[in-house]
């Protein structure tokens, strides 16, 4: 499927539309240590298991970057090299995998190593990092800014499991079936995408989790010589961030935890959790154009209800059906940077355009205008359905329905319907109902959570601090909109952000910028 309805807790998306400001300005006094790096330590964790000297005594091989799909080889500052891990981690002394890492070395003197990941599951740390490094000019300072391609994502063995034909194909199937006809041809292709995941990935297949993910992050952590752990995590990289807090606690150093996702949560919930975010943005929306928004609502869904019996045409060609749309309406609710396009676009559908809506949509699904898609979608699905124990039933999801359209007329019938499809008959087993993230005795945590945010709703910045454990998770609140709060505008967050990761000063918990 060409992601449909399961949008990416991926910062990644709302930067399509909001772009790169200037870095913030920094707050404190200058307190940073020399450029020598600390003696590394050896990776620890809930395992025993030793790791070979050929994975922890490795020394990366620092490059000029190349060309990455769909972006630019990054400037002269910029490294990239490749890591070695296990492939599969019970065995480290096993088959072995590549992880691409690109690096911009600190510019005055050096706390550490800083890694980021930018959400997804699936984004490309990569090809996001240089792009974004104008948001975190000041971080440099004191950090090495790093990035990675998590397994199965872009130069890590990223995983594509079907071709550009077949994804635009499968555009029109519907994934809110009415019909037994159409239920079985929605089934029937996800179906198909897992075997082709299977066939592309082999036996990574089982072995891209986030845990699997986590535990190389402190393989990362070692041989770049970093005695803790310094990282900035966002969207579906703070569960990342969470279970590596939960593996290796006493290896925790300043960890930013930005659009915290809601732990507490199965595949279901978290489902209805964004179901309920993307109606709030969107009634946000509707209100800053005037618009009441249960009204606004339902004219948006009754035009989504007639996409289902005749797509609109476009400029292209190409025809606006029921799920491009709803994607396209979705892409602009990550960034009220996007609010203009998406009110240009709703207005063209009215006059029976599907043009502007569909160019949101392909943005989304990362395709170009020769028709290539990205492999973004891939990465996400398979790196989630091996997370997910949860496998809903076409029944199940009929006894749920209610409740999703009752949260959103607009999202509520495909945020539930891809709780059956998303990972059906899935060719591995998953791993976990919720992810394990207590972190006893771990430094603190500062997560944010923006009270606007439609893919990470606000609400799972204070889960997330529950469950990391008393003294751990420390909330900041910012009373925004869009994806994420760091760098979209508030200079109260920028600051205290700032201040957590280069002076070490943790703000008090539940303060709230507005």
């Amino acid at each position: 499927m060409a992601r449909p309805t399961r949008w990416a807790a991926a910062v990644a998306a709302a930067l399509l539309l909001a772009g790169c400001g200037g870095g913030p300005a920094g707050h404190g006094p200058d307190g940073g240590e020399d450029r020598s790096a600390p003696a590394p330590a050896p990776p620890s964790g809930t395992t025993s298991v030793r790791l070979p000297s050929s994975l922890t005594s490795q020394r990366l091989d620092w490059g000029r970057c190349k060309a990455t799909a769909g972006s630019p080889a990054p400037g002269d500052e910029w490294r990239c090299a490749t890591l070695k891990a296990p492939l599969d981690w019970s065995r480290p002394d096993g088959e072995t995998i590549g992880l691409a890492l690109v690096r911009a070395e600190a510019t005055v003197k050096r706390t550490g190593s800083l890694l980021f990941n930018f959400g997804g599951p699936g984004g490309s740390g990569v090809a996001a990092l240089p792009s974004y490094a104008s948001e975190v000019t000041v971080l440099r300072q004191r950090y090495d800014l790093v990035s990675w391609d998590p397994r199965g994502v872009g130069g890590s063995s990223g995983v594509r499991c079907r071709g550009d034909r077949r994804i635009e194909a499968a555009e029109a199937i519907d994934v809110t079936p009415d019909t037994a006809a159409e239920e079985r041809a929605y089934f029937q292709d996800a179906a198909d995408f897992g075997q082709g995941c299977l066939k592309a990935a082999g036996k990574l297949l089982a072995h891209v989790s986030t845990t699997d993910t986590a535990r190389d992050m402190d393989l990362i952590r070692h041989v770049l010589g970093d005695a803790t752990m310094h990282y900035f995590g966002m969207s579906y990289g703070t569960e990342l961030g969470g279970v590596y807090a939960h593996l290796f606690p006493q290896r925790v150093g300043r960890l930013v935890l930005d659009a915290v996702v809601d732990p507490t949560a199965d595949s279901v919930g978290h489902a209805l959790n964004q179901t309920g975010g993307f109606q709030r943005a969107l009634d946000a929306y509707l209100k800053s154009t005037g618009q009441d928004p249960e009204r606004g609502s339902r004219k948006i869904a009754d035009l989504v209800r007639r996409l289902d019996a005749k797509p609109l045409p476009t400029s292209s060609g190409r025809k606006l059906t029921q799920t491009l749309a709803v994607t396209g309406i979705a892409l602009p609710l990550y960034s009220k940077s996007g609010w203009p396009a998406l009110t240009n676009a709703l207005a063209a559908a009215d006059r029976g355009d599907g043009s502007g809506l569909l160019s949101l949509a392909d943005a989304y699904n990362e395709r170009d205008d020769a028709g290539h898609y990205g492999t973004t979608t891939h990465a996400q699905r398979v790196i989630s359905c091996l997370d997910a124990k949860q496998r809903p039933t076409a029944e199940q999801v009929r006894k749920v329905l209610p409740e999703f359209e009752k949260v959103s007329p607009v999202f509520g019938a495909f945020m539930a319907w891809d709780t059956a499809g998303w990972c059906h008959d899935w060719p591995v087993p998953g791993q976990y109902d919720t992810p394990q993230v207590s972190a006893p005795g771990a430094a603190p945590i500062l997560l944010i959570g923006n009270t606007g945010d439609p893919a990470t709703p606000y609400e799972g910045a204070r889960r997330m601090a529950d469950a990391l454990g008393k003294g751990v998770g420390v909330e900041l609140t910012w009373k925004g909109e869009g994806h994420g709060a760091y760098g979209n505008g508030s200079d109260c967050v920028d600051s205290t952000v700032n201040a957590y990761l280069l002076y070490g000063t943790v703000p008090k918990d539940g303060k709230v910028c507005s």
